[in-house]
């Protein structure tokens, strides 16, 4: 019965009590009234549920399997302090077979009904049923539950102590950057060395299970992956469309709000960054903007200019454009700021000549330098893309934040591979000349100062299959052969680990966890990776490839602990039939289908894995029924974070993989799950319900071949896009 709902789509009318509603402002012409109901209605509503709603939202108004509860914490989530006009939009789309076939006033009595049973109590006036006279009424708010809306307009003033935050707000320095405040989250995987990793340990293994959501607050609908920033109790965070937040960290109250108003709205974006008293954003028309952290007031706005050309034989003649909307240019990434310098990662789909890295004066916002990452002809590298002009030479983009280690004075980046396989596919018979494509799928190391090249290292040459080599560089020292290395790590969406010295470069070693088959060998030596002949894209065969483009681990960022010099890799094991036939189509001809990986036959996709770095041996792994989606948080405290696409909140013991303490968010996790403490109260937070290429390409697949397979799919719609802090219900 659930399969047949979920093709037909009924499921999605039944489950719209927790659907996603649009922000409204924080404050209004006129103060909205609390939404009231007569006794006599509740009564008729109560017959009226009873009839259309009880047998899938439970008797109770509990839920029941996937179906969302509409009572209790639920309740309290979703719609208090909400227009009652959402709620009973809603309500209309049901029943599931005849949605918005009963009465005005049917919905109006099963309204009340609701109300009623979550405690708020019956009065003279009767709850009206039409949307205008519901808009100016408001359903009331628990105490202590913070759900007010912020979306991109609204009012922006301060309650008082939201002014005495930001009086005290200090200026983010060089050391902390190197070296944060445990209570504080400043950068995008928190540290320069993009560990994931908190010290702080209030919440630890024994009190996990003591959590609880403590404040809400619902952000305007879009696509965006952010990772909020926490400094001296105020948060940072981008939402759509180009907007930033600051909001008091320990209740979610809004401190100010700035909007950027691009002439497009591709969004999409990591995060932020901090420096002084600044608050550096990327936009969706390709500009660098720093704004002052105490007013959210514009200091300087930096156009990053895009170079276009005149190609001829292959030599280019280059003038610069104004940073609007290039097609095929886009700031992904969350920039940061390491020695002055305000350095930001720039993508380019199909794009002739590739991304690029660009430095930025913190103070001026001018351009320091910039670093190309498709080689040039006749630059190093530029023997490697099969004898292709420049202006058939693309890819490279830069799609996740860098590391920076001060010591070294290098900052480094990973690179994805190029679209355009096809011209790449074999080999030329020139001497001296590759098709290995660099910089695409490479660990760049580059001079801080400069931006000149210090060192590469490629991955995965002449990649075919889009799986790129793009996230975060960890920095990290380990014991090798005897002596500490200084070590840069990273994985790509084969999910093997390779690791670099951070100095030179060199090839240490590397460590597959075990779900692909594109790479049949690896080179102890130099980590050069052989390419099994099943992987080579075949116009005649299908072949099943592992993993799909998707990734086996994507942009979810990998924790580590080096306290005990383990690994946390959120992974997601899928696959690809790849031939003749499918519904994608590879510039080399290959046509993809996406298929079940041979482990799914267990019921799982989603795989938390904890690898001891030192031992190179896997710890434990948890197989989870659903893809993960979030990325992983490790803290002193013996807990690593992570959430999946049913919407699964857990804490897991480091040691064991054991599940410790579990939520169900009224969205999907779409961000980094950060922690923080405010006051002594260690917070854990994370954005939900803001989409990405991520979440949306594996909720088709899942929705799909999951639910095919069997597997429990949480269709629910969800409650929209909101950022949620949970905490110990008893901080002492």
């Amino acid at each position: 019965m659930m399969t047949s709902m979920r093709r037909t789509g009924l499921l999605w009318a039944l489950c719209v009590l927790s659907g996603p509603w649009q922000p409204t402002a924080l404050a209004q012409s006129t103060d909205p009234e609390p939404a009231g109901f007569t006794q006599t209605q509740a009564a008729a509503g109560k017959i009226a549920y009873d009839r259309h709603c009880a047998s899938c939202h439970g008797a109770g108004l509990e839920g029941a399997g996937i179906t969302p509860g509409l009572a209790g914490d639920r309740f309290d989530v979703h719609w208090r302090g909400v227009p009652a006009d959402r709620l009973m939009s809603q309500l209309r789309r049901m029943p599931p077979e005849s949605p918005g076939g009963l009465s005005a006033e049917t919905y109006a009595g099963v309204l009340a009904y609701i109300l009623q049973f979550n405690g708020i109590a019956a009065g003279d006036e009767p709850v009206p049923a039409g949307a205008a006279a519901l808009a100016g009424l408001t359903i009331p708010s628990a105490s202590g539950t913070q759900s007010a809306s912020i979306g991109p307009a609204g009012d922006t003033s301060s309650a008082p102590t939201s002014s005495a935050r930001l009086r005290r707000l200090g200026a983010v320095t060089h050391a902390m950057l190197r070296d944060p405040p445990d209570e504080d989250w400043l950068s995008w995987r928190r540290t320069y060395d993009s560990q994931g990793f908190s010290a702080l340990a209030q919440i630890d293994r024994r009190n996990v299970d003591g959590l609880e959501l403590v404040w809400r607050v619902p952000l305007a609908p879009g696509e965006n992956n952010p990772m909020p920033l926490v400094h001296d109790g105020v948060m940072f965070l981008f939402t759509y469309p180009d907007t930033v937040l600051a909001l008091d960290a320990s209740n979610g109250s809004l401190l100010w709000r700035h909007q950027h108003a691009p002439q497009v709205r591709s969004s999409k974006k990591m995060g932020i960054a901090l420096h002084g008293h600044k608050v550096l954003v990327p936009t969706s028309d390709l500009h660098v903007l720093a704004l002052d952290a105490r007013t959210g007031e514009r200091i300087w706005d930096h156009g990053i200019e895009i170079e276009t050309a005149a190609w001829a034989g292959g030599n280019s003649e280059r003038s610069r454009e104004p940073g609007q909307n290039h097609g095929g240019y886009q700031l992904r990434s969350a920039p940061w700021v390491a020695g002055g310098l305000v350095i930001q990662g720039v993508t380019a789909i199909n794009v002739p000549g590739g991304g690029f890295v660009v430095a930025l004066d913190v103070e001026t916002g001018t351009e320091a330098w910039r670093f190309h990452t498709v080689a040039r002809p006749g630059e190093p590298g530029g023997h490697s893309w099969n004898d292709l002009p420049l202006a058939q030479r693309s890819g490279g983009s830069v799609w996740n934040q860098g590391s920076y280690d001060p010591d070294l004075n290098l900052v480094y980046f990973g690179t994805g591979p190029t679209y355009d396989t096809g011209p790449l596919l074999h080999p030329v018979d020139t001497a001296g000349v590759s098709n290995d494509a660099l910089f695409t799928n490479t660990t760049l190391a580059l001079d801080r100062q400069t931006g000149a090249l210090v060192w590469y290292y490629q991955h995965l040459a002449n990649d075919q299959w889009d799986l790129d080599w793009a996230f975060e560089r960890q920095l990290m020292d380990l014991p090798i052969d005897g002596a500490t290395r200084r070590v840069v790590l990273t994985a790509g969406k084969l999910a093997i680990l390779d690791a670099l010295d951070a100095a030179t470069g060199d090839y240490l070693f590397s460590i597959d966890m075990g779900l692909q088959n594109v790479v049949e060998t690896i080179d102890p030596r130099t980590g050069v990776k052989s390419i099994s002949p099943d992987a080579v894209p075949s116009l005649t065969e299908p072949h099943l490839i592992c993993p799909n483009h998707y990734g086996i681990r994507s942009w979810p960022g990998l924790a580590f602990n080096p306290l005990t010099n383990i690994l946390y890799l959120p992974l997601t094991a899928g696959c690809m039939v790849a031939g003749p036939d499918g519904y994608g189509l590879l510039s080399s001809g290959v046509r993809l289908a996406a298929s079940l990986h041979p482990e799914s036959s267990d019921g799982t996709m989603g795989r938390l894995q904890a690898v001891n770095l030192e031992t190179r041996t896997t710890v434990w792994q948890r197989r989870e029924v659903a893809p993960l989606i979030s990325a992983a948080l490790a803290t002193a405290g013996g807990v690593v974070f992570a959430g999946d696409l049913n919407r699964s909140f857990k804490a897991y013991d480091d040691a064991s993989g054991e599940v410790l303490w579990e939520t169900v968010l009224d969205d999907v996790p779409s961000s980094s799950v950060v922690t923080y403490a405010v006051g002594g109260r260690q917070h854990v937070a994370v954005v939900v319900g803001q989409t990405n290429n991520h979440v949306n390409d594996w909720s088709r697949v899942f929705s799909g071949l999951g639910a095919d397979a069997g597997m429990q799919v949480n269709d629910d719609p969800g409650g929209g896009p909101a950022i949620l802090v949970f905490a110990l219900a008893d901080s002492s």
